[in-house]
Order: C-alpha cells, then sequence, then structure tokens
C-alpha cells in the first residue's frame, strides 16, 4: 500500500493539480452541528436513498415534494405508526414510487430512527458520537438495524448528512485493490476491517478527511 501523497500525485495528473482534485470536496460537518439535525430530516435522506435504489435519481427528485407530503414531512411517529389502510393508501398514491418494499422499509426505519432517537436524544447524536476511525462499523450497524441500508444507501445518507465517511464506489474499490488492501468488494468484515485500517493510515499520513480521502481515491482511478 502506497502513501497516500502518492495517489493524490496520481489523481492530480488526472485532473489538473492538487488543488482542482480538492477544490470542490465538502467540509465535513461537525459532529456539534450533526447531533442538531432533527430525526425527520435522518428519516427523508433515508427514504431518498431507498426510492433511489435501483430508479433514477431524476426521478426521485422531480417527485420529491409530493413524496415529502404524502409521508407527513417525515414524521417519524406518524410514519412508524402507519396502520395497513395508509400503507395501502401510500401505495395507490401517485405522489409517491409505489414498491411497496420501498415504503415499508421507510416504515421499518422510522421505527429504528425513534428507538436510538429515544436511547441517545436524538438519531443526529447518536450518529455524532461515532468516531470516525470506525466509520466500517458505522456502515454495519446501519445495514443491521436498519432497512435496506445496505451496499452505499447508508454512506450516502451520511455524506449528505454531512457525516465524515467513505464511500466504496466501484472506483474507491477499483483502487484499493490496486493498493492491495482488499481482493475485491469488501464484503467480509475482515476486508471491511482492512479498508477501515487503510483509511485510518492515510488520513494518520494527510491530515485530510476521510471524505476528501475517499474522493482522491476515486478519481485517482477515473
Amino acid at each position: 500500500m502506497r502513501r497516500f501523497e502518492d495517489i493524490l500525485d496520481e489523481a492530480a495528473a488526472r485532473h489538473g493539480g492538487r488543488e482542482a482534485v480538492l477544490a470542490d470536496i465538502a467540509e465535513p460537518k461537525s459532529a456539534e452541528e450533526i447531533a442538531t439535525v432533527p430525526d425527520d430530516r435522518w428519516l427523508a435522506e433515508v427514504a431518498r436513498g431507498i426510492f433511489r435504489a435501483g430508479l433514477s435519481w431524476d426521478v426521485v427528485e422531480t417527485k420529491w415534494d409530493g413524496i415529502e407530503a404524502a409521508f407527513d414531512g417525515f414524521d417519524t411517529g406518524k410514519v412508524a405508526g402507519m396502520s395497513e389502510d395508509r400503507f395501502d393508501r401510500l401505495l395507490a398514491d401517485s405522489r409517491v414510487i409505489r414498491s411497496g418494499a420501498k415504503i415499508a422499509a421507510i416504515r421499518d426505519n422510522a421505527v429504528f430512527i425513534r428507538e436510538v432517537s429515544e436511547a441517545h436524544g436524538s438519531f443526529g447524536a447518536r450518529v455524532a458520537e461515532w468516531p470516525g476511525e470506525e466509520f466500517a462499523d458505522l456502515l454495519q450497524w446501519m445495514r443491521k438495524e436498519g432497512a435496506r441500508l445496505g451496499g452505499n444507501t447508508g454512506a450516502m445518507v451520511m455524506r449528505t448528512m454531512g457525516k465524515d465517511g467513505y464511500m466504496l464506489s466501484r472506483d474507491v474499490v477499483a483502487r484499493l485493490v490496486e493498493e492491495g488492501v482488499i481482493e475485491g468488494p469488501p464484503k467480509s468484515k475482515h476486508a471491511l476491517t482492512m479498508v477501515q485500517a487503510a483509511f485510518n493510515m492515510w488520513q494518520g499520513e494527510s491530515g485530510l478527511s476521510l471524505t476528501a480521502i475517499s474522493k482522491v481515491l476515486a478519481r485517482s482511478m477515473g
């Protein structure tokens, strides 16, 4: 595994220099900022990720205002307590993407978010306290305790909400394979542990956020 500086140089050669590579990378939010994000916004972003899976993102964004209204602004109590009649009405509602499995997953995630919120004060507070050097465990927790939050869905939720972390996109995985960190898409706990260790090492070398490191890895490949 090479130094992060070498990978950054490779990305810079592809994209017109280091400044160009790093210029548009958003700064992650502070723990204090993440802790104050209301539970309904977490559920909204989870729902957005679930609806996007396997669909054109543009379709989801075009329908988003209607989706928000149909789900009562993603009030976690209302969504978690959804009756069978309410579920059936949503399934027939042209404002939403009418997938029973996805609607059920959003309801189940409302329950998940409420349970975490009751235990920690808010869902955001629980996410905020999760250390970056254990980001892989955060994603595993989302996948295990939530509904349909595996793959890159949970990671995308975290990135959009401002939590510092990485995305295991095709290009990032390709770079990790090139560096000898993993042999292929990381599906086992051991592979995910190795990915986390690599990101932790590169962060220690560079002082950059996990978000920035992830972007650089991707840009070093494409």
